[in-house]
């Protein structure tokens, strides 16, 4: 079924490529090794930490709060994310040949869009529970119900998934006849597009204002969001009110400017599609190190999250 629908999205664009090259993260061979070793630990250590924030706030009911709610969401899109770019990076690593066939490019373009695009709202979600949690604290059950919460949920998966489709529809629309050597570890669409036989200015806008609609929109919201909350926060008497709202905006907020610092950097350059080392650096470290790094922040900061686990290890012992 897949096969038929990018065969009818392709008919008639004279695309005679059928399988990509993928130049990597370096051409020395010697270093492959290390780098295998060193992703393929941060590949389990993502797995893993986003796994247990899933389990603990699945199990635990002091966790089934709608903060939670949108951190399983986080996790388990965190998880997907890694897994549509590391597994294939692993297996080039030990690979001679580092070929990905025309539909696993295009399956891995969409699905890294798809994901990518699901977060950027999925953190603004999350920054609309931390204000709706601090600003109108008696009104936040009434507010955040859990009707609300699987909406905004859903909406953020299929902005995500219209956003993919969109991007992916006028990707597969252009010719490809060569060459087929993606100067990249995956198949971002910046890089696809390099590879076009054919002029990609009107797929450069279309990315350029979708990422506006999927980053820049939710961004801007974010940030006026908690502008407001540091002005709600500003107006408690007591430093110890204080500090303890602000600990529970840390984690989003840190969570917020790893992600969109190097989102930013790759989509938001009109004009533009080409991919050098620190373009692959950028990317790199919001496909693979951020989604590592958002169960750290989230479990080592947050005194709920230890005190599930140690509830949790406690139990298994007994």
């Amino acid at each position: 079924m897949d096969n038929l629908f990018l065969l009818w999205l392709t008919t008639g664009n004279l695309t005679t490529v059928n399988t990509f090259i993928l130049v990597g993260l370096t051409s020395r061979q010697d270093m492959e090794i290390l780098l295998f070793i060193v992703f393929l630990n941060c590949y389990i250590v993502s797995f893993m930490g986003n796994m247990l924030i899933i389990w603990l706030s699945t199990i635990n009911p002091r966790l089934h709060t709608p903060m939670y709610f949108f951190l399983r969401n986080l996790s388990f899109l965190d998880i997907w994310y890694t897994s549509c770019v590391v597994p294939k990076m692993l297996i080039n690593f030990l690979s001679v040949k580092k070929t990905i066939s025309f539909n696993g490019c295009l399956t891995q373009m969409f699905i890294h869009m798809s994901l990518g695009g699901s977060e950027c709202y999925l953190l603004l979600s999350m920054a609309y529970d931390r204000y709706v949690a601090i600003c109108s604290p008696l009104h936040y059950t009434n507010i955040m119900h859990p009707v609300l919460c699987m909406k905004l949920a859903a909406a953020s998966w299929i902005g995500g998934l219209i956003n993919s489709i969109v991007n992916t529809v006028y990707t597969l629309h252009l010719p490809f006849c060569g060459p087929n050597v993606v100067n990249h570890f995956f198949c971002e669409v910046p890089t696809v597009l390099e590879l076009a036989c054919a002029d990609t200015s009107l797929n450069k806008t279309v990315l350029f204002f979708c990422a506006v609609v999927v980053a820049v929109v939710p961004f801007f919201a974010i940030f006026f969001t908690y502008v407001n909350i540091i002005y709600r926060i500003m107006k408690i008497r007591t430093m110890t009110g204080r500090r303890k709202a602000f600990s529970t905006c840390t984690s989003h907020v840190m969570v917020v400017t790893l992600f969109y610092g190097t989102i930013f950097f790759i989509y938001l350059r009109p004009g533009t599609v080409h991919v050098n080392n620190q373009d692959k650096m950028a990317t790199l470290f919001y496909s693979v190190i951020t989604p590592m790094l958002n169960p750290l922040i989230y479990t080592l900061r947050n005194k709920d999250v230890k005190l599930a686990l140690g509830i949790s290890m406690t139990v298994r012992r007994m």
